[in-house]
């Protein structure tokens, strides 16, 4: 009975609910919120739509209009004859008409719209409801503003014609100017016409923001495109780097906008006037060689040159690049690239072929020691690249000039042999380098090639007998044989055999050491071919040879530290100089450190030198041991001159106080492009020492209840305590950080618990267990740890360490030094009771359900599953007689 009073209860509040919204549902008609502001002139649109209502899906609707009081009707969805006298001509001539926009919606459209028309307009909607609920009308005010937008274009002619090169920048202007009566806001449009539509270029929208049109999005993030504000309310569009894609008519596009009374904006009306017709040129380009049949003799030299003509005027850079084929109708994809000079006139690299940059129109080519089979064809190709406005190069032509045929004769040749060192060390690790030139050849045979053989000899003392050593040889097809000697260091690149022509051959050692002094010589031997192909040793030319040697000193350094302020107190900037001077080292570089010897110091430098900044030998800097996070900056260490190097340091503490040096290594110039250390250096020591007669601070530890059970909260207080000068407690701040030593002798290292730093921001370390900490200042010169919830893991000793901060006078935070306040070891007891009492009691819990599970089961065992019939044999119930009886 009481589960069905319940459901008649919950039925009779659903349907009184049910009730309540059926009785507050009715009719609502919507129209926008006025007063709507339009132009005079212009097109009007007023919205309306019903909801909530009864019937069919398709509504009417009915339009008025009233200037004061009355209304007259203007124009209606279903009566035909609703309209009145005075709009029947409007509405005949489609001036005024309705839109249906869907069949609850309809919009008012007003064409031309004249201060006659401003007033209060009622939408109205006949009912179909069963009962009169809701409203059944809206009404909006119209107000109608005299146009006051004004838009034109340059003051010389209303429409230009631009032509410009590929590349060319170009800058249009427009004047637009409301002087409307209202708040408005103009929104300014550039736009390009090339077909048949306009495409919008980048936009100054109402609300103050720029806007890239589709595809001008990149060309706007790199400043190529640009829309400028100027004076008279003039805004300039400027184009960098135009394209043959920026050719066609411009027009600026400026509407007006309002903020209607809901907040949203309004375009009101909109303008537009075409300002210039611009066309690109495309840039003209003519490649040709100055020569067309060309006749050289093998071992000579062939010279080429490319000119180029153009019609491009301003920034631009040429790329020129050689082509050379076997026949005068191959492609470009089939002709060998010989050599070619980029826009930046970089050369790809070529031993026996060079590119010059002649003058500003020509590019020669000379190709070194030709042969027969150089004989061909050469063409060049051009191409003309103009930078853009975010630095990169755009590519607007490119020409390929007619072949010209190269015909090769061969020679005979006879030669002599030179050999000069052209680099030659003066220090240890310097260079070296040989070149061993053939000379005076003659009577040259066309299959004759020549090779190079190089060989040292040491110089021994007295008279013993000198080796020569081969160093490397080449065989008749121009293979390097390394030698015996320094056959790693030629694998590993350290010696270079090059032949830089074809009469000169080089050897290149890129780090001379003391071991390469001694005498060098080169060998050049001729090589004939048969006509079996192969090639005969015919003749070999000994060098003169050429002596390698400089003498060796042991390098010095002296380091002078200088403290350019004698006196200073702090808080003020501490300064000094590092000169270092040098002797027999090689263009040297020198790498700085700054370090400092303090009175006080910590377990992190126990011998009591702390490194602070360092500059290495390419200038870069970087802090050291420099821990203090709020004076990153307050260290300075520059480069003043080559040998001269100052430091700085800002806002001197009293815990600055120490010996100050500059430890200097120099460096000489190493193998591989490396740095070596050559040397190092120790300044004479700058002392810091303040003399200050401020408090003393102390710091101690306190906890009412060291010992604390599972679960409690343990309570501990770091006390500050001054000796001394007094001071007052806004000139006084410090830093609080705890620490806990898991042991009870202090032999682990300590962990951080939190921190509180003299603005009053906590730092907790992350924790493992569930208890919780919280640090707190209740006292100027008392902090106070608590640990919310102990556990086993939270017992051991417990200090603080305080870093004091006080105000000089000058008003500048003075760091003391750290105070470690003496551990307090708290003790976690375990509650046995509490520990014990839920374990108990589920056990005789289980006990007991397990034992009273056990019975039933016995007796259901016994009841239904072990049930037997017994026939028992009847037996007589005898009294036994009494013997007397008897």
């Amino acid at each position: 009975m009481g589960h069905r009073g319940e459901r008649a209860s919950c039925l009779r509040l659903l349907l009184l609910v049910l009730l309540l919204l059926a009785f507050c549902r009715g009719r609502i008609v919507r129209v926008p919120r006025g007063p709507l502001i339009r132009v005079v002139g212009t097109e009007v649109a007023i919205p309306c739509s019903v909801s909530d209502y009864d019937g069919p899906s398709e509504q009417n609707f009915d339009w008025e209009f009233s200037r004061e009081t009355d209304f007259v009707r203007i124009v209606s969805t279903w009566d035909s004859t609703f309209t009145s006298e005075e709009y029947q001509k409007r509405v005949g001539r489609g001036d005024i008409k309705l839109r249906r926009s869907s069949n609850d919606a309809v919009e008012l459209v007003i064409r031309n719209i004249q201060p006659a028309d401003q007033g209060r307009y009622k939408c109205s909607t006949p009912s179909t409801d069963a009962t009169v609920q809701g409203n059944y009308d809206a009404e909006v005010q119209v107000k109608v503003i005299s146009d006051g937008l004004s838009v034109s274009g340059s003051k010389a002619r209303s429409s230009t014609s631009l032509r410009l090169s590929e590349g060319d920048s170009f800058k249009l202007r427009c004047s637009a100017i409301t002087a409307s009566p209202e708040h408005t806001h103009l929104h300014v449009t550039w736009q390009v016409k090339s077909g048949s539509s306009w495409q919008d270029i980048l936009s100054l929208t109402h609300e103050g923001k720029f806007q890239a049109g589709p595809g001008y999005e990149e060309r706007y993030r790199s400043g190529d495109i640009r829309l400028d504000t100027g004076a008279n309310d003039t805004y300039r569009l400027s184009v960098s780097q135009a394209s043959s894609a920026d050719g066609g008519a411009y027009r600026c596009l400026v509407s007006e906008w309002v903020r209607g009374a809901d907040g949203s904006w309004q375009k009101i009306q909109e303008k537009s006037v075409e300002i210039a017709t611009v066309s690109i040129q495309r840039t003209a380009l003519d490649v040709v060689i100055s020569t067309s049949n060309v006749s050289v003799t093998e071992r000579d030299s062939l010279d080429l040159t490319c000119n180029i003509t153009t019609d491009r005027s301003g920034i631009f850079q040429a790329e020129v690049m050689w082509y050379f084929s076997a026949s005068p109708d191959d492609t470009l994809s089939d002709a060998q690239l010989l050599l070619s000079m980029d826009r930046d006139s970089v050369v790809s690299d070529s031993t026996l072929i060079s590119l010059s940059h002649v003058d500003r129109n020509s590019y020669r080519l000379l190709v070194r020691d030709v042969d027969v089979e150089d004989s061909g064809y050469y063409f060049c190709e051009a191409a003309i690249w103009v930078p853009l406005h975010n630095g990169s190069w755009h590519k607007v032509v490119e020409r390929t000039s007619a072949p010209v045929s190269v015909v090769v004769t061969a020679l005979e040749p006879d030669y002599d042999v030179f050999l000069n060192a052209s680099k030659t060390p003066k220090f240890s690790d310097d260079p070296t380098e040989l070149s061993c030139r053939i000379t005076n050849v003659q009577d040259t045979e066309a299959n004759i090639r020549f090779t190079v053989s190089w060989y040292y000899r040491q110089h021994l003392p007295g008279d013993d007998v000198v080796t020569e050593e081969l160093l490397a040889s080449m065989d008749a097809d121009w293979t390097l044989i390394p030698g015996d000697r320094g056959r790693e260091r030629i694998q590993n690149g350290e010696i270079i055999f090059s032949k830089k022509s074809a009469d000169t051959f080089s050897l290149r050692i890129q780090w001379t050491s003391e071991s390469d002094r001694g005498d060098y010589f080169c060998v050049i031997s001729a090589w004939s071919r048969h006509r079996n192909n192969s090639w005969v040793k015919s003749k070999d030319v000994t060098s003169a040879s050429v002596n390698i040697f400089w003498a060796t000193q042991d390098y010095t350094l002296t380091v002078e530290a200088v403290k350019l302020k004698p006196f200073f107190v702090a808080g003020h900037t501490f300064e000094m100089t590092c000169k270092v001077s040098s002797k027999n080292i090689k263009t040297p570089r020198y790498s700085v450190l700054i370090t400092a010897e303090k009175p006080f110091t910590d377990q992190s430098n126990p011998n009591g030198t702390t490194r602070i900044i360092s500059l290495n030998q390419d200038s870069v800097v970087r802090l050291e041991d420099w821990t203090d996070q709020t004076r990153v900056d307050g260290v300075v260490l520059e480069k003043v001159q080559e040998n001269e190097f100052r430091y700085r340091m800002y806002q001197t503490q009293i815990s600055d106080a120490g010996l100050y040096r500059c430890v200097v290594t120099a460096w000489s110039p190493g193998g591989g492009g490396m740095w070596r250390e050559a040397v190092n250096g120790l300044s004479n020591p700058i002392q810091i020492d303040f003399q200050t007669s401020g408090p003393v601070f102390n710091v101690s530890v306190h906890s009412d209840s060291p010992t604390v059970y599972q679960g409690e909260v343990a309570d501990l207080l770091c006390i500050v305590t001054t000796e001394g000068m007094p001071l007052e407690p806004d000139d006084m701040s410090f830093d609080v950080s705890w620490f806990a030593v898991r042991s009870f002798a202090l032999d682990r290292e300590p962990v951080l618990l939190a921190s509180l730093d003299r603005r009053g921001i906590v730092t907790q370390s992350r924790r493992n267990g569930s208890s919780d900490l919280s640090l707190e200042r209740i006292s100027p010169l008392e902090f106070r740890l608590r640990v919310h919830g102990c556990e086993d893991h939270d017992f051991g000793n417990h200090y603080c360490v305080v870093t004091p901060w006080v105000r000089s006078a000058t008003g500048v935070w003075q760091r003391e030094p750290d105070i470690k306040a003496k551990p307090i070891f708290l003790s976690v007891k375990m509650d046995v009771l509490n520990a014990f009492k839920y374990p108990l009691l589920i056990g005789i819990g289980l006990a007991t359900v397990i034992g009273l599970l056990s019975c039933l089961i016995g007796y259901c065992s016994s009841r239904w599953c072990c049930k037997k019939e017994v026939q028992e044999t009847r037996r007589e119930r005898r009294r036994l007689m009494s013997m007397e009886m008897d």
